[in-house]
């Protein structure tokens, strides 16, 4: 096997990714919409997959909220993404049914930094004294989208599927084996498979581990969520308890499904729902969202947690793949692996719990870091 050669105007460098989470996903398709390259995704898990821990694009929310502005830049990449998904979420779009667009509010029991990010959100006002809920101190209401994730993750890739790209199911220990044996070592790979010209790192939690990244600033924010049947809710309500990010959030999906969380807890790494949790979950999000209860019930009496119990159809945990220092996208080279030249590596790690929100502001930028690499 050899890399790939530029012989003539037509051909295309090969490009590996590894990981097939939303950042794995939205990395891949951007690269293969590109035009100048031919991908192809390695991953143990793909989204078709039963639930797994592993695979923890499967148990988010989720939604577009902005965080507050800081230093990193990450409200760039969200800002980017938030307009991709404004636009895919549009009516007629081939993405619409992965989205809904709803009304959000927001309240917040901390003082919220200035300038605020979520005042370029569309519709976007302050929340009068009046409209707050006891113990918040302020409030802001906007427009916004959540996202259906299991039928987002399956567009993502369908849509890079149908543009070429190429999946492969399989894991590897090393990044050298893959600079080394390319994608011939896994399941429906070819001993004729040019080697890649460029890996890139999308493993999420799965870089502290990875031979050759074994990133230990990346760690676990285990969180837990509940699934309510309730297709009469169509808003997004979050509160913001305290500095240290604690929330409870209701999040509708398009398909009816409401998500009620949550939960943070960094470097807790049971993989299982907790019943304790769960219930406090429950009554945190009917306490802020009455509504989850059925309108019928509503109209006759006060609702209790009693009438949203039987509407329950799930629990969710998954591990939010934090990283101290925040998302890392950047190059580094390898050199001599295989008796190979200089191939470069770029990692798109470290969302934690931002990865939808972040995934096409880190796409356009490895793009960028990609053809700057390609190009020396």
């Amino acid at each position: 096997m050899a890399a790939s050669t530029q012989t003539g105007a037509t051909s295309k460098k090969e490009i590996v990714i590894l990981g097939a989470g939303v950042v794995g996903l939205t990395t891949a398709l951007k690269i293969q919409l590109q035009g100048s390259y031919n991908v192809t995704i390695v991953a143990d898990v793909i989204p078709s997959d039963p639930k797994s821990i592993k695979y923890t694009s499967a148990w988010a929310g989720a939604h577009h909220v902005y965080n507050p502005y800081e230093e990193t830049g990450q409200h760039l990449l969200e800002e980017k993404t938030f307009d991709i998904m404004w636009d895919l979420s549009a009516p007629g779009s081939d993405a619409e049914e992965s989205f809904l667009r709803i009304p959000q509010t927001e309240y917040f029991f901390v003082e919220r930094a200035l300038p605020d990010p979520m005042e370029k959100m569309p519709n976007f006002r302050h929340l009068d004294k009046s409209e707050l809920i006891p113990g918040a101190i302020s409030g802001v209401t906007f427009t916004t989208v959540s996202i259906d994730v299991p039928i987002y993750l399956n567009y993502l890739l369908t849509r890079f599927l149908a543009k070429g790209g190429r999946i492969l199911r399989g894991s590897a220990q090393h990044i050298n084996q893959v600079i080394e044996g390319g994608t011939s070592l896994f399941s429906g790979g070819s001993a004729h498979d040019p080697l890649p010209d460029a890996v890139i790192v999308c493993v999420g939690l799965a870089a502290r581990f990875l031979g050759g990244v074994e990133d230990k600033a990346v760690y676990p924010i285990r969180g837990q969520t509940v699934v309510v049947r309730a297709p009469w809710v169509r808003f997004g309500r979050t509160e913001t308890l305290d500095e240290s990010g604690a929330m409870t959030y209701i999040i509708p999906r398009r398909s009816s499904d409401v998500i009620v969380g949550g939960t943070r807890v960094a470097n807790d790494w049971y993989p299982r729902p907790r019943a304790e949790i769960t219930l406090d979950i429950l009554k945190r999000g009917f306490a802020l969202c009455p509504e989850l209860a059925p309108p019928d019930i509503r109209a006759e009496r006060v609702p209790t947690l009693d009438d949203v119990l039987p509407h329950v159809v799930g629990e969710g945990c998954g591990f939010r793949p934090a990283r101290n220092n925040g998302i890392r996208m950047e190059v580094e080279w390898t050199e001599g692996v295989g008796g190979r030249g200089r191939v470069p590596v770029i990692h798109n790690y470290g969302h934690g719990g931002y990865g939808y929100q972040t995934s096409w502001g880190c796409a356009i930028n490895v793009l960028e870091l990609l053809e700057g690499a390609l190009a020396k």
